[in-house]
């Protein structure tokens, strides 16, 4: 085996994704089945996770897609032991369940006293507690073999205030805090056999917020061209373009990288606006 192969080889790895029925999930997920890790995409969504595991099977790999809530912990544990059953371990966790409520935003024409607390609460938990608690459940199995890789999904929006987006941004500020905390943990407590990293995203298009960047005739809206304006590459991420960053988050290349942000957003963090 070449140096090469021996610091990214990952055959035979088996990868847990939540939100796997999402397009950037179940695109990392096409990514790292092709490098030989065995995946279960995981959503509450069934037929969105059983999908995502069926295009995997089709171009050769392995897959299973599981109904799960990322929110109830029995849940999560049920789920941790059909996989187990089905692959007979764990090492790599990918937290990509997350998202966003209107609710939760503050619309043109409201102000901040206007936001939904209820709509709050429910994104809040679904971006935090919903990396949390599968990190405890699936994290526990890694640090009893002492082995693992947490990858959490953090956002351009942790780094810094974006219009409209309290709910999002706060939520995905709490990841990018949990992920260094996570990986001060397992490293102290757990001979640094497992490492906690996150990659913050900066701006794709998926099926949550198409709508808010792409108009009914296929132009950007004015929100996207003042995204476009602040990103020096001019354009959006590709789904496609975060797959390196986690193999190499996950392989061996990164064996004393723990606890980073890794920004993947086409200079968007860098640039100043002047």
């Amino acid at each position: 085996m070449s140096y090469l192969d021996r610091l990214f080889n990952l055959e035979g790895k088996v990868a847990v994704i939540t939100g796997g029925g999402g397009v950037l999930a179940s695109e990392i997920g096409s990514g790292l089945a092709k490098a030989g890790i065995k995946i279960a995409f995981l959503d509450i969504n069934e037929e969105a996770a059983t999908l995502a595991a069926e295009k995997i099977i089709e171009i050769g790999g392995d897959a299973i897609g599981l109904k799960t809530n990322v929110l109830e912990i029995e849940a999560l544990k049920e789920t941790r032991d059909a996989i187990l059953a089905k692959f007979g371990k764990i090492d790599i966790l990918l937290n990509a369940a997350g998202g966003n409520m209107a609710g939760a935003s503050v619309n043109p024409g409201q102000t901040i006293f206007d936001i939904n607390v209820d709509a709050l609460d429910k994104v809040t938990d679904l971006n935090f507690k919903g990396t949390v608690l599968p990190s405890l459940v699936f994290g526990e199995v890694m640090a009893n073999n002492r082995s693992g890789n947490i990858i959490n999904i953090s956002s351009m929006a942790a780094l810094q205030a974006i219009t409209r987006q309290v709910g999002y941004s706060a939520s995905k500020a709490a990841v990018s805090n949990f992920t260094m905390w996570m990986a001060m943990e397992m490293a102290m407590k757990f001979e640094g056999s497992v490492r906690v990293n996150a990659i913050a995203p900066g701006f794709f298009i998926g099926n949550q917020n198409r709508d808010l960047l792409i108009n009914p005739d296929g132009s950007y809206t004015e929100r996207s061209e003042k995204i476009l304006n602040n990103t020096p590459m001019g354009r959006f991420g590709e789904a496609s373009e975060l797959v390196g960053a986690v193999l190499f988050l996950v392989s061996d290349s990164a064996s004393f990288v723990t606890g980073v942000v890794l920004p993947i957003d086409g200079g968007f963090s860098t640039f100043s606006g002047v």
